[in-house]
């Protein structure tokens, strides 16, 4: 199909499959997270998160995630010697799948951030455009800074 990158060689051409070895490490889903609710865009950002990623794991799905072109790396414009990570048309559509999976747990787990899950549930579609208009105008502000705290 036009407009798809070449798949590297996978197991089976399930979609799910796809989809699983693509994100099914809870890191890259974590890290996605944090560039869509928080605003995370560099290493040290996400070296920061509470969950505690270790340097190399952190380094290897920023990797993959650019290599599948969820996520691309871009020179910090204040010091070229850095890197921001930004999230790419293809990561943005992994919006409604994240408050999905935020939405199932919350009803079937005991979960914290509870004003998120609120926010998510009282209208999905206002806050879905809003992480999409974000990342789409490059803002890194965080969906809802009072509600985004450091769990979810």
């Amino acid at each position: 199909m036009a407009g798809k990158k070449p798949s590297p060689e996978r197991r089976s051409e399930c979609p799910l499959n796809a989809s699983v070895e693509m994100l099914g490490d809870r890191w890259s889903l974590l890290i996605i997270r944090d560039m869509m609710l928080r605003g995370f865009r560099s290493y040290k950002e996400f070296m920061e998160c509470y969950e505690g990623i270790a340097t190399n794991i952190l380094a290897d799905r920023l990797r993959r995630l650019t290599a599948y072109g969820i996520i691309a790396a871009e020179a910090d414009p204040s010091d070229g010697r850095k890197l921001n990570y930004v999230l790419t048309a293809k990561g943005i559509d992994l919006a409604p799948v994240l408050t999905e999976m935020v939405l199932w747990a919350a009803a079937h787990e005991e979960t914290g951030n509870q004003a998120l899950v609120r926010l998510m549930r009282e209208d999905k579609e206002k806050f879905l455009a809003g992480v999409r208009e974000r990342w789409k105008n490059r803002q890194s502000t965080p969906a809802a800074p009072d509600v985004v705290k450091t769990s979810s």
